[in-house]
């Protein structure tokens, strides 16, 4: 969409990306607006990439707890933090991922959030250089959070994402 940006890859912790947009050059920088405020950053966001241009990655945002199954009382003293609708949209987000049987180097997004008794889920399926992509939406009842990724990936494998993954893989998906 953008064909004379340049996009240039940096690690490290956020002083040291903003350090390196500095000494590069660089004329902007994308960061999670949550870790500059909790840095004391916020001075420095300028903008947030909207959802119809930038999707995020499965369960970016989220927390999880791993707890012992037979741990009970741990788990009702921890129970307090269960946020139903974030829970209900990363079940969503979790089980695209699951179908497209991708992990953390895939290029797919998707994004699940709850409104009202539904969930709506925004996903999408790219090639690694980001030329050819495709993007579904679709909501169902908040309580068919895993059949609904699993009807998103379906969708977009259909639309011709099965392609694009079986040449990222070099397998058939």
């Amino acid at each position: 969409a953008l064909p004379d940006l340049e996009v240039v890859p940096l690690r490290g912790n956020v002083d040291t990306r903003l350090k390196k947009m500095a000494t590069l050059g660089l004329d902007a920088l994308i960061l999670a607006a949550a870790g500059l405020n909790r840095l004391g950053l916020a001075h420095i966001y300028r903008g947030c990439v909207p959802e119809a241009d930038m999707l995020p990655a499965v369960g970016q945002g989220a927390l999880g707890l791993e707890v012992r199954a037979a741990d009970h009382d741990l788990r009702e003293l921890l129970a307090f933090l269960d946020d139903l609708p974030t829970r209900l949209a990363v079940t969503a987000e979790r089980a695209f991922l699951a179908r497209l049987e991708g992990g953390c180097v895939v290029p797919v997004a998707a994004l699940g959030r709850v409104e009202g008794d539904r969930l709506v889920l925004s996903a999408l399926i790219s090639d690694l250089e980001g030329r050819r992509f495709l993007r579904d939406h679709q909501s169902a009842p908040a309580a068919e959070a895993a059949g609904l990724g699993t009807r998103v990936a379906d969708s977009l494998l259909a639309a011709g994402g099965r392609e694009i993954l079986t040449a990222l893989y070099g397998r058939p998906i």
